[in-house]
Formats: structure tokens, C-alpha cells, sequence
């Protein structure tokens, strides 16, 4: 419970199949998942297309969700059975001697959640379908046009050609986006480690830790468990450097980690393997007139620290509700121009990051060398270079800008605050809506219900915050009066 009188998110009925989406998102992988589900809970008709068949692959990469994806999930009632089917880790080792605590993280998940991502697609799915979203699988979109209007997609199925109209479409379809491709936006960047081998083995020998992680000269290895009794081993050998169709054998992965981490752990029974190469790019822009681009669409970046499948979660927590607020009447396109403006320099600095352990982990000239074991120094002595390096990496530590004279916690994250009566921040989130947090009572009155929860703090406090859906501060004040705080309401809620 909340203490507001809501339990849970609000689901609207499932619109018929012939509605005319006002948001068509394509892929329909976590960030889309979270995307459409979000729009549906929020009344929003919206079409899901997806050019895969009807089911949710097991072959994903992706394995772990940090603390502010964690806190995303909260907000929308799914955290804690994605808890209970993963696996918590406490200390992430990113390279050499280099191991940051995440228990010390200022979040209730002070931990890394080890999940493959498949769970978390079936959670976000169930949700998304519960909310109303009309899926439509074997679905390939092959282009789109845009009006003043709205936009046009066009579609290729088993039936034929065909077009969908809506007003707005969000790409979440990847790094080889066509809705990308379509508004004529380059991806510019290049390959950092070519060659990489992913297999789906059993193994005779359990390791030691949750997740087994270690560099050797040229080569690099990673294991973790899926949790059915297969685990996941993704390698790399800067010797061997060949197209991703080539061939592979489990003997090329027995060996790269066995030099790698010492020991092959008696790897066998491959149900998948392949290969891949790990790109660094950034599209220039995250919008162009009515079509967006989120998730892998608009930024890729090496797997280093596990924040692709988290980075693209929080594009969509970000986008969502401001879509809606636009699509309801209640703000101006503007609105959506700070997508773009708060995501995308969120997108550069996770490619920094990734890119930097990756460079640091490979590490062979003396220089690099020096640099490595020097920030694996300060890491360790200076706690402010500590808690920077943990909450880039974990999202916690992401600002938005804010208004010149605006309150210092204007664009903050918010972690998530005891509320009187026993509720929490998280739960009273999970309506969709702006949630005001202030030191007393306050009526929203009758026509705000819908889009605003108000709640009291656990405690005395004089400050008043205004908190966006996604968990950031719209707006605070100390001390504010009546007329103050209905002033801020009617700017940032309508």
C-alpha cells in the first residue's frame, strides 16, 4: 500500500485491434516492452510491431540490471518478482584489481541484479499485454513518411504490403534500426572488439563467483548462469580477429577461457554459439520531427559493466510519460525536445564508460598500464572518485539540467523515500502519474486525480517536491504555500 489509496498501476481496457494507435513503437525488446506498457497504462492506444515470430528469445546477451533500472521496474510493480528470479551480487569486478561495493549504492537495490534478459522481457511483456497493446509479431516495418500530422508506416507481413498511421513512432528496433535508417540519420562510430564468441553451455565445475570475469594479455573471458543449469560464456582473443560468419567450435571457447581464467570449467553441451562484434555509436539525434529513437536505435556500445539493456530501459521511462502528457493535451511539443536533451548526453557518457573499462581491461603499453592501476588507486582511497564511478554505472548518479535558479534537487534522481502511513515513493509511482511529496496534506483536487498522487513525508520536512513518472524532480521548494506549489502543479501537470 501506498498511503495514497492506490495499489497498483491502473489498466485500461485492451482497445480493439482496428483503433488507430496514436504511438506505434517498433521492437520489442526490453526498451519497446517498457515503452508501450508505459503508453497503454496511460490510456495511450499504442501498436507494438515486431518482425520476429511470437515468443521471447533466449539468445539475448544482455544479463544484469543495475540499481536505477531496478528502481524504474519498482515504479511499474515488477521489481520484486525479477528479485526473486535473479540473482543478487553485491561487488561488480570490472577489471584487474579494480572491484566496486554496490552495497553501499543510496538505493533500496544496492546490488546488481544477475537476470537473463528474457525475464525481463516476459515481465515487461505480461504487462504491456495486461495494459493493452495491440502486438503485431511478423511484422516488418520498411518504411515510414512523415506529415504535420503524423506519420506513415509501411509494412511488409505474410498478407502483403501494408501501412499503419499514427502520430507518433518510436524506434526501439536496434542497432540496425530501419526506423533509424528511415528518418535519414547516421550512426556514426566504429568497431572497438571484433570477433567476440558467445556459447550457451553446461559446465562439470560450478565457479566460485556469480558472475567470473578476468583479462590474460590478449584475451578476456566472462561466464554467468542463465539459472536453468546452463550458463552463458562470452569470449575474446585479440589475436584472432575474423568475420562473424566464421564457423565456431567449443574448442575455440574451451581455450580462449582457459587463458582467460585459468580453467574451462568443463564446458559442454552447447545449445547456441556464435559470434559478434561490439560496436561504439551514437546517433547525432534522438528525434527528428514525429519519430524517436531509443534503446540500441540510437546509441550501442560495448557490454563493459552491463549497461546496454539498462541504458535503453531508461531512454523508454524517460520518453513515456511524456508522450502521454503531450498526446493528453496537458504540454506543448516542447516537452518532448528534452528527451533528446536529457537522453543523449546519458548515451555519450555510457559509451565513454564502457569503452573506458574495456581499453583499461586490454591494457598493454605501459602508459595504459599506469593509468589503469592509478584510477584502480584512487577508486579505492577517494570515496567521492568512488561513489562518481558507481552511480555512472549503476544510473544513479545521472542529473537532468535544470532552469537557471531553479531548486538544487530540480533534475535529481529521487531515491525511494519513506512516506507517512508506511508507504514508499516507488509504490505511489506505479499509477503512471507526477507524484507531490510535501511536508502536509494537500488536495489535488478532483479534476488532477487522474495524473497526480499526492503524499506526505515520514518525518518533519519543509521541502515540497514535485516528481516527474520516471523518479526526477519536475519541481521543489522549502516552505512553499498553497499558491506556490498550485502554481508549479499547473506548469508541470496541466
Amino acid at each position: 500500500m501506498t498511503g495514497t489509496g492506490t495499489t497498483g498501476p491502473i489498466r485500461p481496457a485492451r482497445p480493439a485491434r482496428h483503433t488507430r494507435p496514436a504511438v506505434v513503437v517498433v521492437g520489442s525488446g526490453p526498451t519497446g516492452l517498457l515503452l508501450a506498457g508505459d503508453l497503454a497504462t496511460a490510456g495511450v492506444p499504442v501498436t507494438l510491431l515486431e518482425k520476429r515470430p511470437e515468443k521471447i528469445s533466449n539468445l539475448s546477451r544482455a544479463f544484469a540490471l543495475h540499481a536505477r533500472s531496478l528502481e524504474q521496474l519498482d515504479a511499474r510493480g515488477l521489481a520484486d518478482e525479477l528479485e526473486e528470479a535473479g540473482q543478487r551480487l553485491e561487488r561488480l569486478r570490472l577489471f584487474s584489481r579494480l572491484t566496486l561495493d554496490l552495497s553501499t549504492l543510496p538505493s533500496r537495490f544496492n546490488h546488481l541484479l544477475v537476470i537473463p534478459q528474457y525475464e525481463v522481457e516476459t515481465s515487461l511483456r505480461r504487462r504491456a499485454e495486461e495494459a493493452g497493446v495491440d502486438f503485431r509479431f511478423e511484422t516488418e516495418v520498411t518504411g515510414l513518411e512523415q506529415d504535420a500530422d503524423g506519420v506513415t508506416v509501411r509494412l511488409r507481413t505474410a498478407a502483403g504490403e501494408g501501412e499503419l498511421r499514427a502520430a507518433y513512432v518510436v524506434g526501439a528496433d536496434g542497432m540496425r534500426s530501419v526506423v533509424r535508417e528511415a528518418v535519414g540519420l547516421p550512426f556514426p562510430g566504429h568497431s572497438v572488439i571484433r570477433s567476440v564468441v558467445l556459447a550457451d553451455v553446461r559446465l562439470a565445475e560450478r565457479p566460485e563467483t556469480l558472475l567470473t570475469v578476468n583479462t590474460a594479455g590478449d584475451v578476456f573471458a566472462f561466464i554467468a548462469p542463465f539459472g536453468d543449469g546452463y550458463y552463458r560464456v562470452i569470449g575474446w582473443d585479440r589475436r584472432r580477429d575474423v568475420p562473424d560468419h566464421e564457423p565456431l567450435e567449443l574448442a575455440e571457447v574451451e581455450e580462449i577461457t582457459r587463458l582467460a581464467l585459468g580453467r574451462d570449467f568443463g564446458m559442454h553441451d552447447p545449445r547456441w554459439m556464435s559470434r559478434f562484434h561490439s560496436d561504439e555509436r551514437q546517433a547525432p539525434h534522438y528525434r527528428v520531427g514525429r519519430v524517436f529513437l531509443a534503446g540500441d536505435a540510437a546509441h550501442v556500445h560495448t557490454p563493459a559493466g552491463g549497461q546496454g539493456m539498462n541504458t535503453g530501459l531508461q531512454d523508454a521511462a524517460n520518453l513515456s510519460w511524456k508522450l502521454a502528457q503531450v498526446l493528453a493535451g496537458r504540454a506543448g511539443d516542447e516537452l518532448l525536445d528534452t528527451y533528446e536533451a536529457e537522453r543523449h548526453p546519458v548515451g555519450k557518457a555510457v559509451l565513454r564508460s564502457s569503452g573506458g573499462i574495456v581499453r583499461l581491461a586490454m591494457a598493454k603499453r605501459p602508459w595504459t598500464l599506469a593509468l589503469r592501476a592509478g584510477l584502480t588507486t584512487l577508486l579505492g582511497a577517494a570515496a567521492p572518485a568512488r561513489r562518481r564511478a558507481l552511480g555512472q554505472i549503476t544510473g544513479v548518479g545521472y542529473r537532468y539540467a535544470a532552469p537557471k535558479g531553479a531548486h538544487r534537487l530540480t533534475g535529481t534522481r529521487v531515491p525511494d523515500l519513506a512516506l507517512a502511513g508506511g508507504g514508499r515513493l516507488y509504490e505511489a509511482l506505479r499509477g503512471g502519474r507526477f507524484v507531490l511529496v510535501a511536508p502536509g496534506s494537500y488536495d489535488p483536487g478532483a479534476g488532477r486525480g487522474d495524473r497526480l498522487t499526492a503524499v506526505r513525508w515520514a518525518g518533519d520536512r519543509r521541502t515540497t517536491l514535485l516528481v516527474r513518472p520516471d523518479g526526477y524532480v519536475a519541481w521543489a521548494a522549502e516552505g512553499a504555500t498553497p499558491a506556490v506549489t498550485e502554481a508549479a502543479l499547473a506548469a508541470h501537470v496541466g
